[in-house]
């Protein structure tokens, strides 16, 4: 769910209407997030609270209009709603990190910047599909629609759209801001992408159109890692990472989820 902080200050700028009639899931959209499920944590399958945590270190391509830097990277994500993020490029340091009270970016250990609360409704492990709102399928303040067949990135996928439901949401304000689109390999059922909206820090309907796509799936304690992954805003790349090593269930604590 999203931080109670942010929701509370989302709704305040949310105009005032008659609360909406929560939408129910396709029962296709869960079967199909449900395989998929079943594919990533493979021998954990049906016992996801034994997936606790990941640690993923990666050699990082980043790219910022001309300019291109490679370095290092650390992925961290614990359950569903903390993710860390510490890159080093070139000398230069960054950290990004969501917690259940929002989240947070630090760049070369100066002091951390708040992210707006709009932009900390889709996923914090947007790097770790099984860690992701695919497996919130039994949680009823999640939404699941079925899109239907679709190629993507050449591949044969099936695509859901899962969002969160708020009642107060006349709007549908949040449904937007939650909202994110699965591509799902049809044979294996293993993500090939996901999609979603960010938005611009003072202005929550900006949109920047926001791609992570995933490959080079192996299997790891279990679980299957995409040990390639991609981002791109707006269609541009930004961000590539090829993981190193991977590591589940090492017990990562609630303060590394912070920033000083």
């Amino acid at each position: 769910m999203m931080p109670r902080s942010a929701l509370a200050l989302l709704l305040v700028f949310l105009p005032i209407g008659v609360a909406a009639q929560s939408p129910s899931s396709d029962p296709m959209a869960l079967t199909v997030a449900q395989k998929s499920l079943a594919a990533l944590v493979g021998q954990l399958a049906g016992h996801q609270a034994n997936l606790a945590d990941v640690t993923l270190d990666a050699e990082v391509t980043s790219s910022t209009g001309s300019e291109t830097e490679s370095g290092t990277g650390t992925f961290k994500a614990r359950g569903f709603a903390e993710s860390r993020v510490d890159l080093n490029l070139g000398g230069e340091t960054r950290s990004d990190v969501r917690s259940a009270s929002g989240g947070a970016w630090q760049q070369n250990g100066a002091a951390a910047k708040a992210y707006a609360g709009h932009n900390c409704m889709t996923d914090a492990a947007w790097f770790f599909p099984a860690l992701s709102s695919l497996a919130q399928t039994a949680n009823s303040s999640y939404v699941f629609k079925y899109i239907g067949v679709e190629e993507h990135d050449s591949v044969n996928t099936q695509h859901i759209q899962v969002f969160q439901a708020f009642p107060q949401d006349s709007t549908g304000v949040l449904q937007q801001l939650s909202t994110m689109d699965f591509y799902l390999n049809a044979a294996s059922g293993l993500p090939v992408a996901v999609v979603f909206q960010t938005h611009a820090d003072n202005n929550l309907k900006v949109n920047i159109p926001t791609e992570v796509s995933f490959s080079n799936y192996q299997t790891v304690s279990g679980i299957q890692i995409p040990f390639s992954f991609q981002k791109k805003l707006n269609g541009n790349v930004v961000l590539s990472a090829q993981v190193t090593s991977a590591v589940v269930n090492t017990g990562l604590t609630d303060n590394l989820f912070s920033l000083q």
